[in-house]
């Protein structure tokens, strides 16, 4: 498979100046200033194959938004390079511009008093769609996000969700080979983040468009990407399959114990227990021991329902974000 993103080295340095309280610190500022420098992303490297869905994630300020930017041309990184569809980012022209596309679910690219239909036209202009390849993106895409009936109202009038599909719809109707999402369904009603996950699935399979997607949503990401680039303080510290990557952090599950008749049950091996009564009782067991644990409580217990219940997505991403040094 063919890389089309390639991102050696890319380092991204912000400089600013340090302010005292007050008015004696403004006074002082005039004249002595004190530059600090904070590195945003950091020796960052990776490969993205043709029409793969990769997902970035990391906490807030990891560095997410500078590497899209940088690998947008938005931002120029402070060294090393970068190349998506054998482009330079930092120096490429309109050319460039034509080949991607980017959503920012917290920038607008819509005219808020004006409907999503004439926004769809100034694109049309600024990227120099022909016409008919134009009326058929704007056909398959409205029909395909069921917005045809909201093209004609203004911006301002449509659901966060509604606004959220124009968007990208915006964004697709030049088609782009490459598509970067930073946080599309940020705000959004769990249904309306289903609906764009499920149409961004269909886009990547039809159109064969390349997506790199951020999102503090595991659901996005679990849902869309079997790849995952984890960013932390500007530094990767994984990049690999997702579910390896969760499975390196289920340390331990809770086992869900209901009995027929009131039970006092303690298991003679490592088990915390977090809820107890006659009739039902939870247990926290280390996952190398919840064989030994089921066939224990099978055993000595006469059961009416035993469940087990793994740690929540968005628990063990938590504590993947915490934990110090890079995961293998």
């Amino acid at each position: 498979m063919q890389s089309i993103i390639k991102v050696n080295n890319l380092c991204k340095d912000y400089t600013f100046f340090e302010k005292e309280e007050g008015l004696r610190g403004s006074l002082r500022s005039l004249f002595t200033r004190q530059m600090q420098s904070r590195r945003a992303v950091d020796d960052f490297s990776f490969t993205i194959d043709n029409h793969d869905i990769v997902g970035l994630i990391g906490p807030n300020g990891a560095g997410k938004t500078t590497l899209i930017k940088m690998l947008t041309g938005i931002v120029k990184p402070t060294s090393g390079g970068a190349v998506v569809l054998g482009y330079d980012p930092a120096h490429a022209g309109n050319e460039y511009k034509r080949r991607f596309a980017l959503v920012m679910g917290q920038k607008s690219q819509l005219w808020w008093d004006l409907p999503a239909g004439e926004t769809f036209r100034l694109n049309q202009a600024i990227y120099q769609i022909e016409e008919g390849s134009f009326l058929k993106n704007v056909h398959w895409l409205t029909e395909l996000f069921e917005v045809v009936p909201f093209l004609k109202v203004p911006v301002r009038q449509l659901s966060l969700g509604e606004r959220m599909k124009m968007e990208i719809i915006a964004s697709l109707l030049h088609d782009p080979s490459v598509l970067f999402l930073d946080e599309p369904t940020i705000g959004l009603d769990a249904i309306a983040q289903r609906q764009i996950r499920d149409l961004l699935r269909q886009v990547n399979r039809e159109k064969k468009v390349t997506i790199l997607l951020t999102s503090h949503y595991m659901k996005d990401i679990h849902s869309l990407c079997e790849r995952v680039i984890v960013i932390r303080q500007g530094r990767k510290i994984y990049d690999g399959q997702l579910e390896r990557l969760l499975e390196q952090y289920k340390e331990s599950v809770n086992i869900h114990l209901r009995f027929n008749q009131p039970t006092q049950w303690s298991p003679t091996f490592s088990a915390q227990p977090l809820e107890m009564d006659a009739y039902h009782a939870v247990y926290q067991v280390p996952k190398s021991e919840t064989q030994r644990f089921l066939h224990s409580a099978l055993t000595a217990c006469d059961l009416a329902d035993m469940r087990v219940e793994e740690k929540e997505l968005d628990e063990l991403v938590e504590t993947i974000y915490s934990m110090e040094g890079e995961t293998e």
